[in-house]
C-alpha cells in the first residue's frame, strides 16, 4: 500500500470513524485547501465539521486508489443529511504525510437503479498496478475524444461491445443502456456537456476523471471507469450540481 494511501485511510477512520476532532491536528497540514461545497478552507472548519457529526453518522467505503500524491475514496456516507450520500473524495497528501488538500461531490444514494447495480457495488481490489500508465492513457484519451470533443463514432475504440457494467442509477448495462439513457436525458433537456477534464487518477484497473461541464445545469462530474485488456467494461459516477456559492474561494476543481 502506498504512504498516501495509507495516511488517507488512516486519517479518514479516525476523522469519520472514531468521529475524532483531534485527528485533524495529526493528519490535516495547516495550510489545508477546501474545494468540497460542504466546508470552508482550513483545518479548523474541517475539524468543526468532524465534531458536528451526529451519532448515526459512519462512512461506508467501497474502493481505493491512490496515484502519486493523490488518493481516491468511493463509497457512502450515512447521516451526513435525510438520504444516504454516494461520494468521491480526493484528497492530496503533502511531502510531510498531511492531508493537504480536498475535493468531493455527493449524490444521493438511489435504492431502484436501472441496471439492478448499486451505485458502489462491484469489483474494488486493484490488481492490474503493472497496467497503470496504459490505462490512465487510454482512458484520458477518451474523456477528450468522447466526452470533451462529443465524438462518439469512436465510442466502441474505448468501451467494450461485450460487457459495459453500468452503475449510474439512470441507465442500463452495455452500450444500448448507455445510449437509452442519453436520449432519455436529452428530451429532458439535460445534455450530457462535458467542458473541461481537471484530473484523471488511475490505480491498475482503476481511473478516474473529474471533469467539468453542463447537465442541465453547471455540474462537476465524477467518473470511475474499470478497464480491462485496453477496453472499459465498468463505470461508476456522480454527477453533482455546482453551486452559486462556496463557503471558500477555492472552487470546486
Amino acid at each position: 500500500m502506498s504512504n498516501a494511501k495509507n495516511t488517507v485511510l488512516q486519517a479518514a477512520a479516525e476523522l469519520f470513524g472514531d468521529k475524532d476532532p483531534s485527528a485533524v491536528d495529526r493528519w490535516v497540514a495547516a495550510d489545508y485547501k477546501q474545494h468540497s461545497a460542504l466546508a470552508a478552507d482550513g483545518p479548523e472548519a474541517l475539524r468543526g465539521l468532524v465534531a458536528g457529526l451526529g451519532e448515526d453518522f459512519r462512512y461506508e467505503g467501497a474502493r481505493v486508489i491512490a496515484d502519486g500524491d493523490l488518493v481516491v475514496l468511493h463509497g457512502t456516507y450515512h447521516g451526513f443529511g435525510p438520504a444516504p450520500l454516494v461520494g468521491f473524495d480526493i484528497f492530496r497528501v503533502d511531502a510531510d504525510g498531511r492531508l493537504a488538500e480536498h475535493w468531493d461531490a455527493l449524490t444521493p444514494e438511489v435504492r431502484d437503479t436501472v441496471s439492478g447495480r448499486s451505485q458502489t457495488d462491484g469489483p474494488a481490489a486493484v490488481t492490474e498496478t503493472d497496467k497503470t500508465d496504459a490505462n490512465r492513457a487510454l482512458v484520458a484519451e477518451f474523456a477528450e475524444k468522447v466526452l470533451v470533443g462529443a465524438d462518439y463514432s469512436v465510442l466502441t475504440d474505448y468501451i467494450s461491445t461485450e460487457t459495459y457494467d453500468q452503475h449510474n442509477p439512470e441507465a442500463g448495462d452495455g452500450l444500448d443502456g448507455f445510449g437509452a439513457a442519453v436520449a432519455k436525458w436529452g428530451e429532458q433537456g439535460k445534455n450530457l456537456v462535458y467542458k473541461k477534464v481537471h484530473k484523471v487518477i488511475a490505480e491498475g484497473e482503476f481511473v478516474l476523471t473529474q471533469s467539468e461541464g453542463e447537465f442541465g445545469v453547471p455540474v462537476a462530474y465524477y467518473d470511475l471507469f474499470r478497464v480491462v485488456d485496453g477496453k472499459i467494461v465498468e463505470h461508476w459516477d456522480v454527477v453533482a450540481p455546482i453551486p452559486a456559492e462556496l463557503p471558500h474561494g477555492n472552487g470546486l476543481f
